[in-house]
């Protein structure tokens, strides 16, 4: 199977700066028009429109109704929250939703304005908040009164309706927003250690029965720096030559660079807690997938078997389709979703053994097929801990209805005591150059708790560990021979966050700066150059992959530990994000900006026949960083002619401070402190 990954975002004149948009807008006549429509996205003006969708074409829509007393509803959430109010984690069930719901009347009206333009109904909220509906395209133009298109942008290809959509009749008023008529692919947010020469990932093997008996163990290190060395290139006294010194990643070629989950629960504190029952008894860990794949339980039951975790069976693992299963049964593997599956199980399990683990499986992966998803989970109270680790898009290019849709199901969320978590995605700003309009959707929602990325290297000269947040830059210094001068391969990928340009701050965030909903709110290990090691199946052969990453890593880590969080409260935290905020200092690990890990950088001088030039690991990757200056850097030797420098904690214009930052949030968990500070409890509910 070729691993799909999603494409890196890279700068180009369509991935512009919030500020610009302004200037668009005067240039542009179809994206002013698209920002001053209700609900047209800015792809409308921005992408490549390739024309109006077949007639035919099949759509799924979610529509979602207005609410009688919305900022009643909006202030009733927020005082589930909030520890001063009696309502305070008194999570709503029917009879709170009634309140605020459309009347049974208003409910059959928009049913039936839907029914008379051909759509059928595919199912509905049982609070009445929203209806699902599948239809034929020119069914679904005539009943909105608009044209659907297709755009290119970017690279990927996105349907959006080109005017603002209403439904037609009295039915129109009654309606808040629709998915479905904006239609973007959701994506996987892995990222794999690759090789820099070949682009194939770097630790990745066919499993025989030796490695799943524990013959792995021996061969996968959490060391992924070496003792700092000198490496020469070029032959003496024939310029060019270089001289490089610095500590070396991945210095042992009989090692794997990863994570195992011993060293994973021993990182973020849980190791005791583990061993006194908390593990996620009782509690149910849902993960929201597209597609699915059949071997998905005997792959997590390898991975088991190499790292000592209990086995999966039919009382702890459980798969449900809530529209069937696809259609297709190798959709998986050939969108990457096969890897996505297996790293989301294999993570949880790793963290919370104890735990059930449900996938939630679409038969696609638009953004309405996941919608579906959370709403079947909160209308079923699947689980009170979900991850997805995907983004549909970025707030460049999506569009009112689509942002409006995924917060209204996510606010239900947070209403019924469960908590979303979203990967922030690997592409740190989005190619902005800012971090304003560089968020993801749906982890820009302030009912989403936003899960952004770490690295978690090891000081050459210790035994311990450093954090940094996620980003990595790349330079060859060798490439059959010295590089004169070194070639910046530029980023490789990093954790994404930002300012929403959609959503104000919400009140747990008011003493953070700007002005938008700040994202993320929290972090975990991403960087897959520092990563973690799955099993997973593929042509019928099973597969061992390490060095994977992405935010796809970072967010089941996280529900993992807040569905340790759950257990040790007794009952359901809620919407993680609003509890993060109010920790207080030693709750959670702050991470810093990192100068170096032993004075031991990566620099190094070229010599040619114009003399000697000095680089030193800013000047190595000088112009590709914005304001860091404080961050590790590695020689990466493959042979006496090949090599590289990697730097870690160098994510684009996102930076890492001291407190809450747009890469990491407020930090990473730290075990039973940061339980302690979530639940407010000194001691947990008994272990089920």
């Amino acid at each position: 199977m070729k691993l799909h990954i999603k494409p890196r975002i890279s700068l180009s004149a369509q991935a512009l700066p919030a500020l610009a948009w302004i200037a668009i807008s005067l240039l542009n006549p179809r994206f002013a028009q698209s920002q001053s429509t209700p609900n047209v996205s800015p792809v409308v003006a921005l992408g490549n429109d390739l024309g109006r969708v077949e007639p035919g074409k099949e759509i799924n829509l979610t529509v979602v109704l207005q609410l009688h007393n919305s900022d009643g509803y909006d202030a009733a959430v927020e005082a589930l929250y909030d520890p001063a109010s009696p309502a305070y984690q008194h999570w709503f069930t029917g009879q709170g939703f009634a309140r605020y719901a459309p009347t049974p009347a208003e409910f059959e009206t928009v049913k039936d304005e839907l029914l008379k333009h051909g759509l059928t109904v595919v199912s509905a909220d049982p609070d009445r908040y929203s209806i699902r509906v599948h239809g034929a395209a020119t069914n679904v133009e005539a009943a909105f009164q608009t044209e659907i298109h297709t755009f290119q942008y970017n690279g990927r290809i996105i349907d959006a309706h080109i005017s603002d959509a209403r439904l037609s009749g009295e039915a129109g008023a009654l309606v808040s927003s629709v998915a479905g008529l904006e239609r973007h692919r959701t994506y996987p947010a892995i990222s794999v250690a690759k090789d820099f020469r070949t682009g194939k990932p770097l630790h990745q093997k066919v499993l025989t029965e030796t490695d799943a008996d524990g013959g792995l163990l021996g061969e996968i290190t959490d060391r992924a720096l070496g003792t700092p060395s000198p490496f020469t290139y070029g032959a003496p006294g024939s310029p060019p030559r270089a001289s490089y010194f610095g500590s070396v990643y991945d210095a042992n070629p009989a090692k794997t660079v990863s994570f195992t989950p011993d060293q994973l629960q021993a990182h973020y504190g849980l190791t005791s807690l583990i061993k006194e029952g908390y593990d996620g008894a009782g509690q149910t860990i849902a993960l929201v997938e597209a597609y699915g794949y059949k071997d998905a339980e005997s792959d997590a039951n390898t991975a088991a078997r190499i790292f000592g975790l209990p086995a999966l069976k039919s009382s702890n693992f459980s798969v449900v389709y809530p529209e069937g299963k696809p259609l297709d049964p190798g959709a998986a593997d050939r969108t990457g979703w096969t890897v996505e599956i297996a790293l989301d199980i294999q993570t949880a399990h790793s963290i919370a053994p104890g735990a059930r683990i449900l996938v939630v499986a679409s038969p696609g992966e638009d953004d309405e097929d996941m919608i579906a998803s959370l709403q079947y989970i909160v209308s079923h109270k699947l689980a009170s801990a979900v991850s997805s680790s995907w983004e549909a898009d970025s707030e460049i290019v999506s569009g009112p209805a689509e942002e409006k849709a995924f917060n209204a199901i996510l606010k239900k969320g947070a209403a019924s005591g469960i908590s979303f978590q979203f990967s922030t995605g690997d592409d740190g700003d989005q190619g902005l150059g800012t971090p304003v309009g560089a968020v993801s959707v749906p982890s820009n929602s302030p009912y989403a708790t936003a899960v952004g990325g770490t690295s978690i290297l090891n000081d050459p000269g210790t035994s311990t560990h450093t954090v940094a947040g996620w980003g990595n830059n790349l330079i060859y210094i060798a490439m059959a021979g010295v590089a004169d001068p070194p070639i910046q391969l530029g980023f490789q990928g990093g954790a994404g966050g930002g300012e929403s340009v959609y959503y104000a701050k919400p009140s747990w965030q008011k003493d953070l700066p700007g002005t938008g909903r700040q994202v993320p709110d929290v972090s975990a290990l991403a960087d897959p150059y520092t990563g973690f090691a799955i099993v997973y199946t593929s042509d019928g052969e099973q597969n061992f992959l390490a060095g994977i990453g992405g935010t796809s890593l970072a967010s089941p880590l996280f529900t993992s530990i807040w569905a340790i969080a759950d257990q040790y409260n007794g009952t359901p935290l809620g919407h993680a994000a609003p509890h993060i905020a109010r920790l207080k200092p030693g709750q959670i690990t702050d991470v810093l900006p990192t100068s170096s890990l032993v004075k031991s950088d990566a620099a190094g001088t070229v010599y040619n026949s114009g003399g000697a030039k000095f680089y030193s690991a800013d000047g190595l990757f000088s112009g590709l960083l914005y304001s860091q200056t404080r961050f590790p850097s590695a020689v990466w030797p493959f042979d006496s002619e090949d090599a590289a420098v990697i730097s870690f904690g160098t994510d684009t214009s996102l930076t890492v401070t001291h407190g809450w930052d747009n890469v990491t949030g407020f930090g990473e968990p730290n075990g039973l402190p940061f339980i302690q500070g979530v639940t407010g409890k000194t001691h947990g509910s008994p272990a089920k």
